[in-house]
């Protein structure tokens, strides 16, 4: 069942949007990036911008290599941008001329500027990660939110990083760290 806005595409904006909802997953010829997600984690947690970046920048070369499309550059920013619309988490840009494409993601909440739970994190990095495989891999002229599109991150992230105790973990380590923080 498409989304609300599918009306207002145009003929051949809804053929794409219908190919697009119909595929549901991506298959990784890879997994084991636990050892890059351990780093990704302990980065986001030291609030090192440019670690993070790295590291993130490691785990999409992983990524376009494996799948065998061209290469996407990331850019982590500290705070998300925000306005009367909300707060920005990720956008990506289509490659032009001899630019790559780019995906910038945020490490911090706009309003409290609280650093991103990971699971957040990584969710929005694959999401617009989602895009350029659009464009890549499955050669589609836009890339449109479908219920395919939502199926596929959701598939990405459950290869590179199932749930697991670690992510427990995480969480309960940030709820001690909360409690830590509580004034009395």
């Amino acid at each position: 069942m498409p989304f609300a806005y599918y009306n207002r595409l145009n003929v051949g904006q809804q053929r794409v949007y219908r190919r697009s909802a119909r595929i549901g997953k991506i298959q990784l010829p890879e997994t084991g990036f636990n050892s890059l997600l351990d780093v990704l984690r302990c980065g986001l947690r030291s609030e090192r911008t440019k670690a993070v970046e790295s590291i993130c920048q490691q785990l999409l070369d992983r990524l376009t290599t494996g799948l065998e499309i061209a290469a996407v550059q990331v850019k982590v920013y500290a705070t998300r941008p925000h306005g009367h619309w909300g707060e920005l988490h990720g956008l990506y840009t289509i490659a032009e001329g001899s630019n790559r494409a780019q995906i910038e993601v945020w490490m911090r909440t706009a309003r409290r500027r609280q650093v991103v739970a990971f699971r957040t994190f990584l969710r929005t990095l694959v999401h617009e990660f989602c895009h350029h495989l659009d464009y890549e891999l499955l050669k589609l002229p836009e890339s449109f939110h479908t219920e395919g599109f939502y199926q596929r991150e959701s598939s990405l992230i459950n290869q590179i990083a199932p749930q697991n105790v670690s992510d427990k973990q995480d969480r309960l380590s940030r709820f001690s760290d909360l409690e830590g923080h509580r004034s009395d």
